[in-house]
């Protein structure tokens, strides 16, 4: 299995706190963000090659906290210099298994969201049933569901309906943006993409995918923090305080 990490945004909501740095390398408490990621794809036996993407501006960054830390992973420029050209989350990912000929099961990881619950029982669920797999989380919060991406399932957990900020949510599990994808899917993301799949949120391969292959989520029980914005990131490290 390989680990594929985007952080090719530009965090546009969130610069004005934290400058030009990139959301992953953003502190939080005594450690980055992607420090908290890495702690945990150590940790997953299965997992035996690391690939980052980012952007142009950012990717200097990238590769000095590479060096910094001796860590054994591709980085990866996508060539965009601005929030306006940026590929999208799936462009993005598309380019890394396009890049690197990735041809395994894939493990996709936003890099601007903390777990607190370990990785390794989703990626357990995986080897027991070698389907697609996203991690979801319950959101009591309706007002907050409405901007998440928003997934219904039976009682085998088998995803029957994934919404992108719905105005009327018709679950309370909200996505996390974590998905375990075989070999035989990776393909898939191409045909999306050809077939005109919109390229900005990783959630809008799901709601596509469900439809065609068997989806299942995992619900992660535990500490779960997107930042996205200097809201969550205040939230984030007072917990981390």
């Amino acid at each position: 299995m390989k680990a594929l990490i985007l952080a090719a945004g530009y965090g546009t909501r969130i610069q004005e706190v934290v400058k030009d740095t990139p959301k992953a390398l953003i502190q939080v408490g005594e450690k980055t963000i992607l420090d908290y990621l890495f702690d945990q794809l150590k940790d997953i036996k299965e997992i035996d090659g690391f690939y980052l993407v980012t952007n142009s501006k950012f990717v200097r960054q990238f590769n000095i906290y590479k060096q910094e830390r001796d860590l054994d992973a591709e980085i990866l420029d996508d060539g965009t210099s601005s929030n306006e050209e940026r590929l999208g989350a799936i462009g993005d990912l598309q380019l890394l298994i396009e890049k690197y000929k990735i041809d395994d099961d894939i493990l996709v990881c936003a890099a601007d969201t903390i777990v607190q619950p370990k990785l390794i029982p989703f990626v357990e669920s995986f080897g027991k049933n070698s389907a697609s797999w996203i991690c979801v989380r319950q959101e009591p919060s309706e007002e907050d569901r409405k901007h998440r991406g928003i997934i219904s399932v039976d009682d085998e957990m088998r995803v029957t309906s994934f919404e992108e900020k719905p105005e009327h949510p018709k679950s309370d599990l909200a996505a996390v943006p974590f998905y375990i994808y075989p070999k035989k899917v990776v393909a898939r993301i191409k045909e999306y993409l050809d077939g005109g799949g919109k390229t900005d949120a990783p959630g809008d391969f799901v709601a596509w995918l469900y439809t065609r292959e068997k989806v299942y989520a995992y619900n992660i029980e535990g500490k779960v923090m997107d930042i996205g914005n200097p809201e969550s990131l205040e939230r984030a490290r007072k917990v981390f305080e």
